[in-house]
């Protein structure tokens, strides 16, 4: 008996997902309907990159996000490569080009060149705008070529994108406008704010515009860039300029997740989710608590705040809280710092700042949980609860493997350049360290490394950037469950 066909379509993903993606993900293993060949998609099929691209940007969305950035900064460097882009119309080296592309687009801030004489003003705009794309974040990126690419975001994508930006799957769409929205906003603000302050100098308008909008993008993107020729120096007591330094490094350095939540349930802190109140709470005390303890042991010396009025310690008190976590804007030298500030900076570059934010290092959130697994361990604790929430044994595990994969990177790199240039421990690790954690405050030493050591800070930065991100995200999405699993036994710790 011949069986009845069915008069029904077949169903239509229904629900948030709906506006990411107009077929089931079954249909990622079809051949891709290229439709209209116009804009970026038409060049990308004429080239013969479509199919290639959209199978990885469903597949293997890490390592397109790898590859995005490294495109990214080869583009900066070629840039940068150019006469037009120097301030003598001499071609710059292949080094510095490379050295300071990828400082840019890592947002860390190290310089081989200083930022504001040798290069014109053609290469500052190459410089920070590889700065802006890079503070989006790798995950996002990908994302939005994903977009650019298949029209739509796959399962895959979506759930490394979520894990990156703690997101639910639905919102990804919303969570990437968002981020623009956000940062534009944001850099938008810090422009207004120091135009006036630039224009008070004596600038031209012209002048004073360009300083201000380069600015607004260093700080908020955590960049560390400077373009006066003069540097910071002169703005140490300057609290027009070094306020909206520690505004917008806080809040570039707290992550898009948190801002756009905190936006949403702005009128109910109590919905908040466990990611944002852990990222405040843990933020905010180490800033507090690293802006006190700078300022104390900075307080006498004669070469950084010793000379300052009282009110000016502690306005380069708040800027050494927040600036030796991500941006490395600090309004005084660092390098006439005393070796204890040193130390204690090296610590606070290693946490870094929040997750899916223009900031570096390991993430506050990786350190709050491993403290917590600490205490919970010495109060006999079987759980680790905090704001009435239980943390999964999965992400203490995933927060051990990042940070031990962040000490392993530091103390490699540490051993090469102590090989390679000779120098004091103490100078090599905070300069490693603030590649790593993409901060950008240096004692001095960059500028005179070997060509040797420059690639080994510019692979530092790399990894560092790109290399913690994907790995969580890998780590995270091979998570198997196994039916069978082997006897428990506890071999002796300590």
């Amino acid at each position: 008996m011949p069986v009845p066909s069915s008069s029904k379509s077949p169903r239509q993903p229904q629900g948030p997902l709906s506006a990411l993606s107009t077929a089931p993900e079954d249909a990622a293993l079809m051949p891709p309907d290229r439709g209209p060949t116009t804009g970026l998609r038409g060049l990308l099929v004429r080239l013969g990159l479509y199919d290639r691209l959209a199978r990885a940007a469903r597949f293997s969305p890490a390592r397109l996000a790898v590859i995005i950035f490294a495109a990214i900064i080869g583009a900066v460097a070629a840039l940068l490569t150019l006469p037009i882009s120097t301030a003598s119309g001499h071609a710059a080296s292949f080094v510095d080009s490379l050295f300071t592309a990828t400082s840019a687009v890592c947002v860390t801030g190290l310089t081989t060149v200083d930022t504001a004489t040798y290069w014109s003003t053609f290469g500052q705009a190459v410089i920070i705008l590889g700065a802006a794309i890079g503070g989006l974040g790798v995950m996002t990126l990908a994302s939005l070529l994903s977009f650019a690419v298949n029209r739509h975001v796959g399962l895959t994508q979506r759930m490394l994108a979520a894990n990156e930006n703690q997101s639910r799957l639905g919102d990804v769409a919303a969570l990437l406008r968002a981020v623009i929205i956000t940062a534009l906003g944001a850099e938008a603000v810090l422009a207004i704010v120091l135009l006036p302050r630039f224009l008070t100098l004596g600038e031209p308008l012209p002048r004073a515009l360009w300083h201000s909008v380069f600015m607004s993008l260093s700080i908020f993107n955590n960049a560390g860039f400077v373009i006066m020729p003069e540097g910071l120096a002169p703005y140490a007591s300057d609290w027009w300029m070094g306020l909206p330094i520690v505004v917008g490094t806080f809040v570039g350095a707290l992550g898009f997740p948190v801002v756009l939540d905190m936006v949403r349930r702005r009128r109910r802190p109590r919905q908040w989710t466990l990611h944002t109140k852990l990222t405040l709470a843990t933020y905010s005390l180490l800033t507090a608590g690293s802006a006190i303890t700078l300022t104390a042991l900075e307080w006498a010396n004669p070469r950084t705040l010793g000379p300052l009025p009282i009110g000016s310690k502690i306005l380069n008190g708040l800027v050494m809280g927040v600036d030796s976590r991500s941006s490395g804007l600090s309004l005084v030298s660092t390098d006439h710092m005393r070796e204890a500030t040193w130390f204690l900076q090296d610590a606070l570059m290693f946490i870094g700042g929040g997750s899916a934010s223009t900031a570096g290092g390991i993430k506050v959130t990786t350190f709050a949980i491993l403290l917590m697994a600490i205490v919970a361990e010495a109060r006999g604790d079987e759980d680790i609860e905090i704001f009435g929430r239980r943390i999964a044994p999965q992400a203490v595990r995933l927060s051990v493997a990042v940070a031990f994969i962040g000490s392993c990177l530091v103390g490699l790199a540490c051993l090469l350049l102590l090989e390679i240039t000779g120098l004091s421990l103490d100078r090599v690790l905070f300069e490693v360290i603030s590649a790593f954690a993409t901060v950008g405050l240096s004692t001095g030493i960059t500028p005179i490394l070997p060509p040797s050591g420059k690639y080994v800070i510019i692979a530092l930065m790399f990894v560092g950037r790109v290399g913690t991100m994907t790995a969580a995200s890998a780590l995270a999405m091979r998570e198997r469950r196994r039916v069978i699993r082997m006897p428990e036994e506890r071999p002796l710790i300590g």
